[in-house]
């Protein structure tokens, strides 16, 4: 049966439900807001190994682990894991994952990464493919900056759009026999390019694709913003969620009231020094696995969207002068069927 309404989203006939997260905090996230959300906060930048990189591996591998015990089950429980991150070829997921042995799919959407890889999770179950899906992603501001940017070591000054990429992760497992909270729709973003080619100003390269899958899922499901008690992306920061706001006032969508970003959440934008606010697949991974996901259960929220952008470019297509790419993804989640 054909669950599409519309041209870009899905209503899943039979809702799938979200069994269990877990989430990780780097050290300057576990001295913001959120805190006390995480499952666990790293100490150092490190974790105990000898790189940057090695360290990225290992909030893959363990924020799988922690939701598997959270969740009491092991990995042959679970059908297909999606995972995908910001390091050269994903190597992040594919290094952490060759110890679970669970049949694997890698992502790439940069910081769209978390609500794709459970979008894709819940199109498995919800076909009959999957009994459960385990989706997750990382990010590591100093993996990131090394391979984005400039070395730590440079020393180079931030532009006050520049964004700073979180240092974590999340895990959401996915079932078709739950009892919440429910994924009912997906909404699939399209690739917008708006011709910006700053990278330091992802925020802005970013939002136009969050307009354009906003309105798309308005448009397919009939919904309006007064329908979710929280309209979440995942990493537009200050001035990226300043235009997507704007930008859907001007199309008759007021947002305003009832929206927020991760990386607008997961720092203290005055007190910490991050400038236009938080960005990485970590972002919208460890706030949405942490802070969102235990205020679901709590009953705080009974009904959000949550929209993970991502800026689909990389440091050789910047170096020839080319502009960002831009994607967003959205799923509906409720507490009440």
């Amino acid at each position: 049966m054909d669950q599409r309404i519309g041209k870009q989203t899905v209503k899943f006939e039979n809702p799938v439900s979200i069994l269990e997260t877990a989430s990780i905090g780097g050290k300057k996230e576990g001295e913001g807001p959120l805190k006390a959300y995480f499952d666990q906060v790293l100490k150092d930048d490190y974790w105990g190994e000898d790189s940057w990189e090695k360290a990225e591996i290992k909030l893959q591998r363990e924020v799988a682990n922690m939701a598997l015990a959270k969740a009491k089950l092991t990995a042959q429980d679970i059908s297909y894991v999606f995972a995908g991150d910001l390091m050269n070829q994903c190597v992040s997921s594919h290094y952490a994952m060759r110890e679970l042995g669970i049949p694997f799919f890698g992502l790439y959407g940069a910081c769209s990464t978390m609500v794709e890889s459970m979008t894709l999770g819940a199109m498995l179950i919800g076909g009959g493919f999957s009994e459960k899906s385990m989706c997750l992603t990382s990010s590591h501001f100093c993996s990131a900056e090394k391979q984005f940017r400039f070395p730590l070591e440079y020393g180079g000054q931030r532009t006050p759009s520049a964004q700073w990429t979180v240092t974590g992760a999340g895990c959401a497992i996915l079932t078709g026999d739950g009892s919440g909270p429910f994924i009912t729709h997906a909404t699939t973003g399209k690739i917008v390019d708006m011709g910006i080619s700053d990278l330091n100003n992802m925020g802005g390269a970013m939002a136009p694709a969050a307009v354009d899958t906003l309105t798309a899922h308005f448009e397919d499901t009939g919904f309006s913003p007064s329908d979710y008690d929280l309209i979440l992306t995942g990493d537009l920061g200050v001035i990226g969620s300043d235009i997507l706001t704007d930008l859907m006032n001007q199309k008759g969508y007021n947002i305003y009231p009832n929206h927020n970003d991760c990386g607008k959440m997961i720092f203290d934008i005055k007190e910490q020094d991050v400038h236009a606010g938080g960005s990485g697949c970590g972002c919208c991974g460890s706030v949405f696995c942490g802070n969102i996901y235990k205020e679901l259960k709590k009953g705080t929220y009974k009904r959000i969207l949550v929209m993970a952008t991502g800026a689909l470019m990389n440091t050789i297509t910047i170096q020839q002068g080319e502009s960002i790419p831009a994607i967003a993804h959205a799923l509906a989640i409720t507490t009440e069927l």
